[in-house]
């Protein structure tokens, strides 16, 4: 039956956007390079008098002044100090470069679109940066040359960095795509460059839950690494936890438990204790899906031990492990436990030491809530969820983030009987995800199947009817007709319909609904003697006999199994699926 999934809460970090320079052989890699933001990084220079530019529009026809308005650009986003003002010699150096087309200036005119579109970013104005960077790519394909080829390969990766940031990973990993395919014909499958360009493919597959995409990818990652760095480099390294991550989220924990251990030797040879804790804390994460607990604790205390002496009690690493091992013992029923090590976390973001992000604290409290909701106080675990979104309001990028947030509690509402706070949180987090361009995401759908509950619990069936139509298009695109998410909108949909007096509507649903049930799960499933007796129920109304073919027992259940059944809201003779 469709409900809410988790869905990953915090995602990867997107790094800093590339700004192409021409001549400059270590912008190669374009997005590659993981920079820090000339803002953070660089010494401030002395503050000194701003030049006087001129601003009449026939100046910016004048081929010299491009160049000029270039170069104070570049320096007032190097320095951080009035990202307006470089923002404005930027937009005004495109313009002049854009006049003087025709005089050899295609390289200088994209590098001003790149300064404008990092100084959008900066600012969190994602939305502007994508027409900019769109028009950058425009111009380096009217003309050739190898400048001008990685002036769009960095294009490309930056547009896709931006499309990361508004959380639109399909597009992102498309410009990714298109970038890697021009490296790869200026520079070869086998460079370097190319393998952190295949890198940032893989880790936006995953974001995507791609993870077939995501391993053959990553694959290559660490095929290249091998020829270019030395045994258990820390290339390596890091492509191996990537590859361990997806392995263990395709359900292949001995490989995933095989990529982290080869990991943690390389990160001991290279003596970053830190990373060979966190990478006990994953090894602890695999053995608990192997229900090997002794060795899940053994793991996450090791990791405990080395955080809290290299980055103090306080830090949110140290938070981090306490919520794993929160998990850990309310898997293993010891709910006390749990509760104390997520108070022990809760102490934590209380009072963080200087330096943790927002992002940080959100995440761990978001991931306390779900141990919260899952001991059964939904109270405890909606101030949580609260407290995380207030936290990411205005956090630049994390529309997505707060849309699964607000998605869940809209459950947690729904959960306790609050079906109107439950439908603003859910009417919420579909105009985030809608506004983001997830519109068409399975998760889209079962937020709006969601919606639609809680409208039929506030007697608004014409506006559930809406949702559930709405979300079983969504579903049967993205999932499939088959899918149990689907079919769980099928009847949520019959059930509205009959609500409104659309017996026949109903009925056809329903007929529908039992003939898969009955293919794919066999006559003896719960599931479809429920649906046969709804079914029943509304032929009697209209003095009709079902209209049925004989069905395949292939998949019959062993009649000796027991399923306990969970009560349903009945609403005019048959239930809605949560």
């Amino acid at each position: 039956m469709p409900g809410l999934v988790s869905v990953q809460q915090t995602p990867p970090q997107t790094p800093p956007v590339p700004v192409f320079i021409p001549g400059d052989p270590t912008r190669v890699n374009g997005g590659s390079n993981k920079n820090p933001s000339p803002s953070n990084s660089r010494a401030r220079p002395v503050k000194k008098t701003p030049e006087k530019v001129p601003t009449t529009d026939s100046s910016l026809e004048n081929p010299d002044l491009g160049p000029f308005l270039l170069k104070l650009a570049r320096d007032g986003r190097a320095s951080g100090e009035n990202p307006s003002k470089a923002l404005d010699y930027a937009l005004r150096a495109s313009i002049a470069f854009e006049n003087c087309s025709g005089s050899g200036h295609g390289v200088e005119l994209v590098m001003s679109l790149h300064i404008v579109a990092s100084i959008y970013c900066s600012l969190g104005r994602f939305e502007d940066a994508v027409p900019v960077l769109e028009r950058s790519i425009e111009v380096t394909d009217l003309e050739n040359g190898s400048d001008l080829a990685l002036a769009r390969f960095s294009g490309y990766m930056q547009l896709g960095d931006t499309y990361s940031m508004l959380g639109r990973v399909d597009k992102s990993i498309s410009c990714y795509g298109s970038g890697l395919k021009i490296q790869v014909e200026v520079l070869g499958e086998s460079d370097p460059t190319v393998a952190e360009t295949c890198r940032y493919l893989a880790e936006a597959h995953v974001q995507a839950m791609q993870f077939d995409e995501a391993e053959s990818f990553c694959k290559k990652t660490l095929e290249i690494h091998r020829k270019h760095t030395a045994p258990a480099s820390l290339e390596e390294a890091a492509d191996r936890r990537l590859l361990a991550l997806i392995c263990e989220a395709k359900g292949d924990y001995e490989s995933a438990l095989e990529h982290l251990v080869l990991a943690s030797m390389s990160m001991i040879a290279n003596g970053q204790d830190n990373e060979v804790a966190a990478i006990d804390v994953s090894i602890g994460d695999v053995y608990l899906s192997l229900c090997r607990f002794e060795e899940a604790i053994f793991s996450y205390q090791k990791a405990l031990t080395v955080f809290k002496s290299t980055r103090g009690d306080n830090h949110p690493s140290v938070a981090s492990v306490f919520i794993h091992l929160a998990d850990l013992y309310y898997k293993t029923g010891k709910l006390r436990e749990s509760k104390s090590y997520c108070e022990n976390a809760m102490r934590i973001y209380a009072k963080p030491v200087p330096g943790t992000t927002s992002e940080e604290i959100a995440s761990g409290l978001t991931e306390i809530s779900a141990i919260y909701e899952a001991i059964n106080e939904p109270e405890e675990a909606l101030k949580l969820l609260e407290k995380a979104v207030r936290l990411l309001e205005d956090t630049p990028g994390q529309q997505s983030t707060i849309a699964g947030i607000e998605a869940q509690m809209g459950v947690l509402f729904y959960m306790i009987g609050m079906y109107g706070k439950a439908r603003s949180s859910f009417e919420s987090a579909i105009a985030k995800l809608h506004s983001n361009g997830e519109k068409k995401s399975a998760f889209f759908g079962i937020v709006l199947n969601q919606m639609g509950l809680a409208c039929v619990q506030l007697y608004k069936i014409d506006e559930a009817v809406r949702l559930f139509e709405e979300a079983r298009e969504i579903l049967e695109q993205e999932c499939g007709s088959f899918h149990l998410n689907t079919i769980g909108v099928y009847s949520n949909l019959a059930a509205a319909y009959d609500a409104m007096g659309r017996v026949e509507d109903a009925i056809e649903i329903l007929e529908y609904i039992l003939k898969v049930r009955e293919q794919k799960l066999g006559t003896a499933n719960p599931d479809a003697e429920d649906e046969k007796m709804r079914l029943v129920e509304l032929l009697k109304d209209t003095k009709r006999t079902r209209n049925r073919k004989g069905k395949s027992l292939e998949n019959l259940l062993d009649s000796n199994s027991t399923r306990k059944k969970e009560g349903t809201k009945k609403w005019s003779g048959f239930g809605f699926k949560n």
